[in-house]
């Protein structure tokens, strides 16, 4: 009654100074406002709409938050209607325990980066001319697609990165990234990275609320007049902050405070009327240029994309497994394995699937090994000997504390337990070889295909494991998945290691 009080005063005050739109629209408001304090009628109760609602989609769930993350950018849906609402809603049915929480970030991340591929590639496709001509169908106004243009110009890579948490710049960047011509390899990294923690950071958040949803409200209700004094100095701190960034603003401060100083109780506050000298470069930026040189560094980004999406594969099967349940195509890949079973091929098999046997593999990395140090190469040796001794360390460790039972009927021997395929992140040491080896190659055709062989084998050996019935697809998924992840970290650390060694003599 106090909120529909307030609301009609201010109407009434405003009068002469609002449109005769939002006089009625106010008018209306202040009507069902005090309606519902007088409680005439009362609204729904919203914990239980949600159960309600995490019910009735239960795992239809999965396509539509997933849906909602591709279409957000893929077909320019985030311009009006942001995907902010179904990732929460997504969270929030996982919190209910209708679906699998990681399966969910999982889901939400892929379709998120298709998206991004779909509009950027489209944007390849049509180019720039193609938005101004159609963009006011979808609001996007020539002043905003400046504003946006404007700060994917200035940033680069990092408009993909950080523009994902940005409503209107998420919903057309891709599509501005291909029609300026930003290369494939240069938007991918950023942008696996960017939909990660935008999609996991949002459905986390819909879960966390979900799970304290009760106890939140319970404390919103005795605390209510809390809530409010703080909702109104955060608004007026806002409010403030954007007020003090204007230069004449801050002018005219320096001006009154010079002129008040010169009252002797004022005096003290002269000092605030000087300018400010300020460093040329703090220590944190000094140290934050250098582990991230030019615009965040390609090859940093690139390495913790990979290594992001590695870690995740690993992490979320392993949580998969320890409530219980079996990952998504453990029991498909068995009966395929039955059906295409045959004498021949399980002979190739056999053979294949020794490439990420650990005694090839260490052969494998003395080698090559041996050759980086002639060449001294010592920190792409060290990455390459560093990645492979965790990731053996983490694969035992991994097995010894899941004891995973082995797929029935398997065609080769098998020792160990089943989770994560030891031969599957052992064979992660292919590609890593192969990319430290391209940098010696004379041309990039020659690179190119190095790498492309390497993971060529990666792949054989994984799904070779499978067919022989020694893993279940989740134990390849997780292998490759934490090797991937542990040989970027080296590289990862290796990138700034080196970047900060070689620009240490700079001054700020």
């Amino acid at each position: 009654m106090v909120a529909a009080a307030a609301l009609a005063a201010f109407l009434v005050w405003r009068r002469k100074h609002l449109e005769p739109t939002l006089l009625i629209g106010g008018a209306i408001a202040v009507v069902v406002i005090a309606v519902y304090g007088a409680g005439v009628i009362k609204l729904p109760n919203l914990e239980q709409t949600l159960i309600r609602v995490g019910e009735t989609l239960g795992q239809w769930t999965y396509l539509l938050v997933g849906a909602f993350a591709f279409l957000e950018t893929g077909a320019f849906v985030g311009l009006i209607a942001p995907g902010e609402t179904a990732m929460l809603l997504g969270g929030l049915v996982a919190g209910q325990g209708q679906i699998d929480l990681f399966t969910l970030i999982g889901v939400v991340w892929a379709c998120a980066v298709a998206g991004d591929l779909t509009s950027f590639f489209l944007g390849r496709r049509l180019g720039r001319r193609f938005l101004e001509r159609h963009g006011p169908r979808v609001h996007i106004t020539p002043d905003r697609l400046e504003h946006v243009e404007s700060f994917f110009d200035r940033h680069g890579g990092k408009a993909i990165l950080l523009g994902r948490f940005v409503g209107l710049v998420r919903a057309i960047a891709p599509f501005l990234a291909g029609s300026s011509g930003m290369r494939l390899r240069r938007f991918l990294p950023y942008d696996v990275i960017g939909a990660g923690l935008w999609g996991s950071s949002l459905v986390v958040l819909g879960y966390i609320f979900w799970q304290s949803f009760s106890t939140l409200v319970d404390y919103a209700k005795k605390g209510a007049l809390a809530l409010g004094a703080v909702i109104v100095v955060a608004v007026g701190l806002m409010w403030l902050v954007r007020w003090v960034r204007r230069p004449e603003n801050r002018a005219l401060v320096r001006e009154r405070l010079a002129r008040e100083a010169q009252r002797p109780a004022l005096r003290p506050l002269a000092a605030v009327a000087r300018p400010v000298v300020r460093r040329s470069r703090r220590p944190a930026r000094f140290v934050w240029d250098r582990v991230t040189p030019g615009d965040l560094g390609l090859e940093l980004t690139t390495v913790a994309a990979i290594g992001a999406v590695g870690a995740y594969t690993f992490v979320a099967h392993i949580v998969t497994l320890d409530d219980g349940g079996s990952p998504i195509g453990d029991s498909m890949a068995l009966r395929a394995s039955h059906r295409l079973e045959a004498g021949g091929v399980v002979d190739v098999a056999r053979v294949v699937t020794d490439l990420g046997s650990l005694p090839v593999v260490v052969a494998l990395v003395v080698a090559t090994a041996a050759f980086l140090l002639w060449r001294r190469e010592r920190g792409e040796t060290l990455v390459l000997a560093a990645g492979f001794a965790l990731a053996y360390a983490a694969v035992h460790v991994t097995k010894a504390a899941l004891d995973r039972a082995r797929p029935p009927g398997p065609l080769v021997g098998t020792d160990l337990s089943a989770y994560p395929s030891g031969h599957a992140a052992y064979a992660m040491t292919w590609i890593a070889v192969a990319v430290t080896l391209s940098r010696v190659l004379p041309n990039l055709a020659a690179r190119f295909a190095l790498v492309v062989g390497a993971i060529v084998v990666a792949a054989l050996v994984g799904l070779t494991r499978v067919y022989l019935r020694a893993h279940w697809l989740s134990d390849v998924t997780g292998g490759w998945g934490l090797g991937a992840a542990l040989f970027s970290l080296c590289a990862a650390l290796a990138l700034v290691v080196a970047y900060v060694r070689d620009n240490g003599g700079e001054t700020a």
